[in-house]
């Protein structure tokens, strides 16, 4: 550890290096030291082994470094300059052949900062010309790589669980820190169903030759354009697993990098245009289920760089971390579309309380009936209706205004966060028609949750309410035989429907309403799949 640490500050002198730059800018990520010396860049690999990564050796140090070199030539031979090493000279270090090898790094030449793709998409310099510029330098790459009957073994179910049931292990102690223990479940059940339920769909990708020795880890930092050239650099180099992958499951990780800075508009046209160029419309099927493994994936890799004693600020890594791993579920409960998720039921099944914390799990808004009618009747939303103006407040008349205000406020969400949790009863058959034919008119699709309780917790329930405060629905006990003859069962709504029994705890709910909408999710036939981008 200290050799290690008079390392890093050899390499942070400017003084260490032969050529002489005038500063030093260092970057430090889970796997290696990154030092930028204009107009070259030092990479130096950090002395680890996370199971799917092995740099605990020199050797194997020194190995990696090579293979990096020689792997990223395949798309930037001009940038990888070569392998150059680290002498120790006593008790210092120096570029110079005079003393036993101490470390190897990679040396490459600088790339221009403000033409990195996260750049030009913070500048809202990221349109349909750069999109095409990626898709065809990827698809030169992509061709020039023939696949061998070792690569495509990696397509299979089987071996591709061996890199989804890895990243389920090591986040696993992760959950309640980063993820929450529904989350983990969901997504690892999520994926397991969707291997059960599509295995032709991976065997056909084999078929037809998509699975090659591909980039890896394709996202917004890694790709460069300037006016002259697009360079896209820093593939995986220390497991070839991680390389041997289907094309659509190298795109989704760029694609989900646009979704996670929130412009889903240029994830799909990334998907699209590649879909089109590839002729390999079937690459949509599968592009979301790619998506949330490589969400969940730099969930995992900034949850490993929070933990570790290093790390300058690990509050923002775990923020991130955390950020990912929503948006992974996000994918295994909607797939990539746009969701309007209803949670109704009969008054005092928890509909609040539920449809709050999936919102919260999902990060996504959620709107009240509840709230929705004592802000039109000017009510506080804590304080109960007085009983002189309760038939004035739940006419019909209100009544349909709040539901109109319900579906119009999820409505404009949906179109800013890609999704909306919606809380009422829903009793009435007519409003949900009405929910169901305004989702359609947009093409949002939506989903229905009834939450099922025992008639005697519900009653426990209405009774203490009476003795609580902070409660936003005016329904006590003495209102449950009116409301129970008033609610319509929604049979009507078929396939659009889940019924989630609500008897015990809020998050064992919540938990079993995520199983129960990833089911769905995964189990939806390949036609249907993708359709969002088409």
């Amino acid at each position: 550890m200290v050799v290690h640490e008079r390392l890093i500050s050899f390499l942070e002198l400017p003084a260490s290096y032969p050529h002489g730059p005038p500063e030093i800018h260092s970057i430090q990520t889970h796997i290696s030291w990154v030092f930028i010396a204009r107009p070259f860049v030092f990479k130096v690999k950090k002395a680890v082994n996370f199971g799917f990564l092995d740099f605990s050796s020199l050797e194997k140090r020194h190995h990696f470094c090579q293979r990096e070199v020689e792997l990223n030539r395949r798309l930037c031979p001009e940038v990888y300059l070569g392998v150059v090493p680290i002498y120790r000279t006593g008790s210092d270090f120096s570029f110079k052949a005079d003393g036993e090898v101490a470390e190897y790094s990679v040396k490459m030449k600088e790339l221009p900062c403000g033409w990195f793709l996260s750049e030009l998409l913070a500048k809202g310099l990221v349109g349909e010309t750069e999109i095409n510029r990626v898709i065809s330098c990827l698809h030169r790459f992509y061709e020039s790589e023939t696949p061998s009957r070792e690569i495509e073994e990696w397509g299979t179910p089987e071996k591709l669980k061996i890199s989804t049931n890895e990243n389920f292990v090591q986040v696993e102690s992760f959950a309640g820190r980063t993820i929450s223990p529904a989350a983990f479940e969901t997504i690892r059940h999520f994926t397991n169903r969707f291997y059960a339920a599509h295995e032709n769909l991976f065997r056909d990708r084999i078929r037809r030759h998509r699975i090659r020795d591909c980039h890896g880890d394709l996202h917004l930092d890694h790709i460069h354009i300037t006016p002259e050239s697009t360079t896209i650099f820093d593939c995986i180099e220390f497991n070839d697993r991680f390389r041997f992958i289907d094309i659509a499951n190298d795109l989704a990780f760029l694609a989900m990098d646009f979704d996670f800075e929130g412009r889903s508009d240029l994830a799909n046209l990334l998907l699209q245009t590649a879909a089109r160029e590839f002729r390999d419309p079937e690459m949509l099927n599968v592009s979301d289920f790619y998506k949330c493994y490589r969400a969940f994936v730099r969930g995992k890799v900034e949850s490993i760089q929070a933990m570790e004693p290093e790390t300058v600020n690990p509050e923002e890594h775990i923020k991130q971390a955390a950020r990912y791993f929503r948006l992974a579920l996000r994918y295994a409960v909607s797939d990539s579309e746009p969701l309007v998720l209803v949670v109704m039921g009969r008054v005092g099944t928890g509909k609040t309380t539920v449809a709050r914390q999936l919102g919260i799990e999902l990060d996504w808004p959620v709107f009240s009936s509840d709230q929705i009618r004592k802000m039109l009747a000017g009510i506080p939303w804590t304080e109960r209706t007085a009983t002189e103006r309760r038939d004035e407040v739940y006419s019909e008349q209100m009544t349909e205004q709040t539901y109109k205000q319900l579906v119009e406020h999820g409505l404009a969400a949906v179109e800013s966060h890609g999704g909306v949790v919606l809380e009422a009863t829903f009793s009435n058959r007519v409003h949900r028609e009405f929910l169901c034919r305004e989702c359609e008119k947009v093409h949002v699709r939506f989903q229905f949750v009834e939450l099922d309780v025992d008639l005697g917790e519900i009653k426990r329930r209405l009774k203490a309410r009476n003795e609580s405060t902070g409660e936003i629905s005016d329904a006590r006990l003495e209102d449950l035989e009116k409301l129970n003859a008033a609610y319509e069962p929604p049979s009507e709504l078929a396939t659009g429907l889940i019924t989630v029994s609500a008897d015990d705890s809020v998050s064992d709910t919540v938990k079993a309403g995520l199983l129960r909408l990833t089911e769905k999710s995964a189990s939806r036939t390949d036609s249907s799949r993708g359709e969002r981008v088409r």
